[in-house]
């Protein structure tokens, strides 16, 4: 199918209401354009200029944050283009899990959560050829700068080519395999290093080889299905695969090639994929880099060196990047909605019940800063909901606040969290502290130097259970009064 022939039928599925498919970023791109999500960018500089039109473009759009495409960049030949924002609106989201476009909030988190509910992995099927075999550079024809990789922020350590990635790894002793989004900077044409925190999973499998004293095989995809993105950058259970979780997702198994060098499987239908091996003994300075936090928390610190043996890519290969920063970030609305959902569903598998909303905050990128809203059923119900959201494993990284409020509150609406906080908390009686919980380097509040612990607040600004019925009720009119009174003065509400 040609880009025009995806983008027509695109545009016609919209038109009747229906959420389009499609098999490739390429056709991804063309129904994102379809939509009206989509802004072209020629021209820029790989040199600051992306990554600051990036945010200047998330920070500053009226209405839904466009994905960014970038061509003809400065000392590139037309082709090699870089794509942002790749899931920052939630009718790309929707595209993305195949959900009605006209969701967003709260409203998708749960639609989201209706998939979960019925979502079984379907393992990955190894093929033996694909687009991204159009192009397979070895030994002195390695370039990792061939693509246009982004120089992101002023204060950078250099040039980051791992921020939209998947990073592939293998279980050297249980065999499954891995992805996650881990950054990776360019050293040079044939070499980059990677930084991945403390406990995540690609963290432990490559310790797992350092211990045997091993390398790690590697393969970084760096373009590809935004599926695979929102999936790499969450917590999916230890053992599983996110190859097969995505698939789950989509609904048919993710066709995956196996690197010459590693085996590791990596996506057929992927823009770039780059295969090498890290030692435990050859290590370079990585970073800083401006992180998701809206800090440069993680400094400077050896990391392990991948020295890359392949790289695999299409003709007219896109490079699928991210441009982290203070919130709001072309980044950070995918990681508050799958977040969101993620921990709810957790919290109940956990045993909470009647758990109304969760909303993992903006402000907090996604982590820092977590609302569930509850009905209270029994004594001890909001302490329960808030102590096992901040300990699930979406949850449990890196968080900072908790925060549980009652089912007429919209953990969305910040205003209606801060008046409930406000109003129906005590700070003697209603905030918890958690010690030595699970951070890392990319927390701002930890030293420099310091191990990666962190503390958390956990907030119940609910209606105290044992008073409930005598908590004065809400100034405000009964729903069926204001829907009788909006009816007849529909002209006056409506302005």
């Amino acid at each position: 199918m040609t880009a025009l022939e995806a983008k027509k039928i695109a545009e016609k599925e919209i038109k009747a209401g229906k959420t389009p498919t499609y098999s490739d970023l390429r056709e991804w791109i063309e129904v994102v354009d379809g939509m009206g999500e989509l802004k072209k960018i020629d021209g820029a500089d790989w040199n600051l200029e992306m990554g600051t039109l990036a945010e200047l473009v998330a920070r500053e759009s009226k209405g839904p944050v466009p994905a960014v495409w970038f061509d003809k960049i400065k000392g590139y030949a037309k082709g090699y283009t870089a794509l942002f924002a790749q899931n920052a609106s939630f009718k790309r989201m929707a595209l993305n899990l195949g959900l009605p476009l006209e969701l967003s909030g709260l409203d998708l988190v749960r639609a989201f959560r209706q998939k979960l509910a019925a979502h079984k992995p379907i393992p990955h099927k190894v093929v033996n050829k694909g687009p991204v075999m159009e192009n397979v550079l070895s030994g002195k024809d390695v370039n990792l700068l061939k693509f246009p990789v982004p120089f992101m922020h002023e204060l950078d350590g250099g040039r980051f080519i791992g921020t939209a990635c998947l990073v592939i790894t293998r279980d050297p002793e249980e065999g499954w395999v891995n992805f996650g989004a881990y950054r990776g900077m360019v050293h040079n044409e044939n070499s980059m290093g990677l930084y991945i925190s403390p406990g995540k999973h690609g963290r432990i499998q490559r310790q797992k080889y350092f211990d045997q004293g091993k390398p790690c095989p590697v393969i970084i995809s760096v373009g590809q299905d935004p599926i695979l993105f929102m999936v790499s950058g969450n917590e999916i259970d230890y053992g599983v695969s996110e190859f097969d979780y995505a698939g789950g997702l989509k609904g048919a198994p993710i066709e995956v090639i196996e690197g010459k060098a590693t085996g590791l499987p990596f996506p057929a239908q992927a823009e770039i994929v780059i295969e090498g091996f890290m030692d435990p003994k050859d290590v370079q300075s990585e970073g800083p880099f401006g992180e998701w936090t809206g800090y440069y928390a993680s400094s400077t610190r050896p990391e392990p060196v991948v020295r890359v043996e392949n790289i695999y890519h299409r003709n007219n290969p896109i490079l699928c990047c991210a441009r982290p920063g203070r919130p709001p970030s072309d980044y950070s609305l995918a990681k508050c909605f799958v977040k969101s959902a993620l921990i709810w569903d957790q919290v109940e598998r956990a045993g909470v019940p009647d758990v109304k909303g969760v909303w993992c905050h903006e402000a907090g990128g996604g982590r820092l800063l977590n609302i569930i809203a509850i009905k209270q059923r029994y004594p001890g119900h909001a302490r329960q909901a808030m102590l096992v959201a901040s300990q699930v494993h979406a949850g449990a990284y890196l968080g900072r606040y908790v925060v549980v409020v009652d089912e007429d509150i919209d953990p969305t609406n910040t205003f209606d969290v801060l008046w409930a906080l406000a109003t129906r908390s005590d700070p003697v009686e209603s905030i918890e502290i958690i010690r030595r919980c699970w951070s890392g380097p990319l927390d701002p509040r930890i030293q420099p130097g310091k191990k990666g612990f962190n503390s958390r607040a956990v907030i119940d600004a609910c209606r105290p259970f044992e008073w409930i019925k005598d908590f004065p009720p809400v100034a405000e009119s009964s729903p069926e009064l204001k829907e009788k009174v909006r009816a007849k003065w529909k002209k006056v509400v409506e302005g």
